[in-house]
């Protein structure tokens, strides 16, 4: 069964480059992704489809207003009920949300998929998010101008874990925070290359690790474990903190932790 994605958005044009490049179309041609594009001016009244107003108590900017996304919200509703697809969760994109993690993405990857909430402006009426709203989700500390880019970023992480979508279905299990940790470095050809310096400095021979080259399979999964243990201690501790305490990492791997200067 499809994953399937009801996008609720204001610029539903910026949703159609995305089904037709790279890996991830394979996702949407196959049908193993199925993304419905909601525009929400469809469903507002009036001459001008107005679909937000001032701010009650003063303040910048304008506020999505409830009744064209309630609207919107019955005929997704209808229409997953018309296609026999179970009620989908809605997500809201905000600073406010729980950041997005791999875990996450797993999970609606093997699921039935979400209705993505994409907002604008200064933000959505809070009665809305009170009564439909089921998660909210963070893309980072930082301040988007609306959900478009975040629904984009979470249904290619999503579409790329889809079965025949990725050429060696074993990619996306070597990503990064797939186990947890960030991802080893990778080498390829050629095997030595002279790396051109900044300014006036001298080029410097730069080689791909002799471990890569030996052939060695034991070794080269070794190397690239504590490559992962080494990248992630010196940029994001906390993950190692968190495989620590799911107790994921062995001896072998304390004892290189313990070890490494950081």
């Amino acid at each position: 069964m499809a994953v399937r994605f009801d996008v609720i958005t204001l610029f539903p044009e910026l949703f159609a480059p995305f089904q037709t490049v790279g890996v991830t179309r394979r996702a949407f041609e196959s049908r193993a992704v199925d993304m419905r594009l909601w525009p929400l001016r469809d469903h507002a009244e009036g001459v001008y489809r107005r679909v937000d107003d001032r701010p009650f108590g003063g303040g910048p900017g304008m506020v999505m207003l409830v009744e064209p996304l309630v609207r919107c919200m019955r005929a997704i509703r209808a229409d997953q009920s018309a296609g026999g697809a179970p009620r989908l969760p809605v997500i809201l994109f905000s600073p406010a949300g729980k950041p997005l993690t791999q875990q996450r993405v797993q999970q609606l990857a093997e699921g039935p998929g979400a209705v993505l909430l994409c907002g604008r402006y200064e933000g959505i009426d809070q009665r809305f998010i009170d009564a439909h709203v089921d998660e909210e989700v963070s893309m980072g500390d930082y301040v988007l101008s609306g959900g478009e880019l975040p629904a984009l970023t979470l249904m290619d992480a999503v579409a790329r874990l889809q079965p025949g979508v990725l050429h060696d279905a074993a990619s996306h299990e070597q990503d990064s925070f797939s186990d947890g940790l960030l991802d080893c470095p990778h080498y390829s050809r050629p095997e030595v290359l002279s790396v051109p310096a900044q300014g006036d400095e001298p080029g410097v021979e730069a080689a791909v690790p002799d471990v890569l080259l030996s052939g060695h399979h034991a070794k080269i999964a070794r190397w690239r474990r504590e490559q992962q243990l080494a990248i992630t201690a010196r940029r994001r501790p906390e993950l190692i903190d968190a495989a620590r305490a799911r107790g994921e990492l062995s001896k072998k791997d304390e004892d290189f932790l313990s070890q490494l200067t950081l």
